[in-house]
């Protein structure tokens, strides 16, 4: 396939045509520049787009933002919305960490009183949240404990002293899932993530303290609370290894299972049930399970991080302002309502590597965000820049109120181990004014910035397709990697 075999319908959006494939019920849409849809060719992700477009009662199209690259059946990055009667679902097109998300709190420190102590505060976050493959922390949760986390989500941390009010309506979905079910979820689910809550995940999760270098739109930065300078610190992780064994035992199990309901896919991993089955109706109660311990993870990480500035600073959380900005899911299925042909429509959307990005006037967002939109974090990594940005009313058109959710990568983590074979990563980094503390033989070299695309061309490119727009940007100051 070339550049010459989809069509250009801008100068950032792309369509992969239903006759380029046979069973495909509508097209493709690549959000992408030039530069961007020949790495997405070069990776082979449109064929994972023109898969995904297969699928029973997929609507519009299937989406792809522009940091797609190659996943398990879907590509990451992509985004597929189901209508709720001729429609499936497929672990598939979440993924395997249910719920990977990012979320951001702000501080009132002066950013000269952090520099002088950043060394000091990574040290604390490092000897307070279990980092990387397998980490255990110390909160365990099992028995009617543990269904009660997997239920109720953030409140359960807010139960437990680890969550301010505001911390919950600044999450989405306020951190619960409805039709969460632990009895749809395995023992060996349950025994990975009964001691594994408050802990960073390996790979490209990190906990960055970060610094606001730039304010593109003021008013909006102003409602979420944001400044030049200002300290910030975003946390980026997910359901550990209870997500990953729900992904993979539902995606087992309906491999074989298509055929009783009439499915074919030409990639098994697209495994899926009809929404309104049993076999469906049992991965989405399991899957909001995985979603809810998810943002309790992110959230009881959160307590421990504001109890590192406790410690660093010598002041109460709340008197260093670390409040919370937002907090947003990149892997999950969601019931929503959108507009299909001048009508409103309920749907089931897929977002896998992508990030919800509601518009302003939006009933699902908290009332001090409605004008403006809903706060998008995406994350950099490591020596690169991280964004705010906030939904539009376009992206609600377009995309369904989706948009990127970082830069996506360009090398495989076994590419970049070998790219970077001799550099000391950390040292390149310190050179940068950027102290990391990490765990992992090659964790830095496969999570290099070089592994990675550039993040401000995604940003540009989604900005360009009127699906989100910048309110700020961030650079990282200090680096915790599992």
């Amino acid at each position: 396939m070339s550049i010459h075999s989809l069509k250009k319908i801008s100068d950032f959006e792309y369509h992969l045509e239903k006759s380029y494939q046979n069973g495909m019920k509508v097209p493709g849409i690549i959000f992408a520049d030039e530069i961007l849809i020949n790495m997405i060719i070069s990776d082979n992700a449109y064929k994972q787009v023109a898969n995904v477009a297969t699928l029973p009662g997929i609507q519009k199209g299937s989406f792809a933002m522009p940091d797609i690259h190659w996943g398990y059946g879907f590509p990451i990055g992509g985004v597929a919305a189901m209508d709720v009667d001729s429609g499936v679902v497929s672990p598939g097109g979440v993924g395997y960490d249910i719920n990977c998300g990012v979320r951001l709190f702000t501080s009132d420190l002066p950013s000269e009183d952090v520099s002088s102590r950043l060394n000091q505060l990574i040290d604390n976050i490092f000897k307070m949240v279990p980092c990387g493959v397998g980490s255990s922390g110390k909160i365990h949760a099992k028995g009617n404990d543990l269904e009660n986390l997997l239920r109720n989500g953030s409140k359960w941390a807010l139960d437990n002293g680890m969550a301010w009010n505001e911390d919950i309506d600044r999450t989405e979905e306020k951190g619960q899932m409805r039709g969460a079910d632990p009895h749809e979820v395995s023992s060996r689910a349950k025994t990975r993530g009964s001691d594994q809550i408050g802990t960073l995940g390996s790979g490209n999760h990190f906990i960055e303290i970060q610094k606001i270098d730039e304010i593109y739109e003021q008013k909006t930065a102003t409602a979420f609370g944001l400044h030049k300078n200002q300290i910030c610190c975003m946390i980026h992780t997910g359901s550990r290894g209870f997500g990953h064994q729900v992904c993979g035992d539902y995606a087992k199990s309906l491999v074989n299972k298509m055929s009783r309901y009439g499915i074919d896919v030409p990639d098994k991993q697209l495994a899926s049930a009809p929404i309104d089955s049993p076999d469906g109706k049992q991965y989405l109660a399991a899957m909001a399970c995985a979603a809810n311990y998810a943002w309790v993870n992110r959230q009881v990480i959160m307590h421990f991080c504001r109890e590192a500035f406790e410690k660093t600073f010598e002041q109460k959380a709340s008197r260093l302002g670390l409040h919370m900005v937002y907090d947003v899911a990149h892997n999950i299925a969601k019931f929503e309502t959108h507009e299909i042909d001048g009508k409103r429509k309920k749907l089931l959307v897929h977002r896998k590597g992508a990030t919800r990005a509601f518009g302003p006037e939006s009933p699902d967002l908290p009332n001090n965000y409605k004008n403006y939109g809903q706060p998008v974090i995406i994350p950099g990594d490591m020596g690169s820049a991280s964004y705010i940005l906030a939904g539009t009313r376009e992206a609600m058109k377009k995309s369904f109120g989706s948009t990127c959710h970082g830069a996506g990568r360009k090398m495989s983590r076994r590419k970049a181990i070998s790219s970077m074979k001799g550099r000391r990563i950390d040292r390149e980094l310190l050179e940068k004014g950027i102290y990391a503390k990490w765990r992992g033989r090659d964790t830095m070299k496969e999570e290099a910035p070089e592994a990675y695309k550039d993040i401000d061309h995604i940003i540009q490119v989604v900005e360009g397709a009127r699906i989100s727009k910048k309110v700020a940007r961030l650079v990282p100051i200090g680096v915790v990697k599992g």
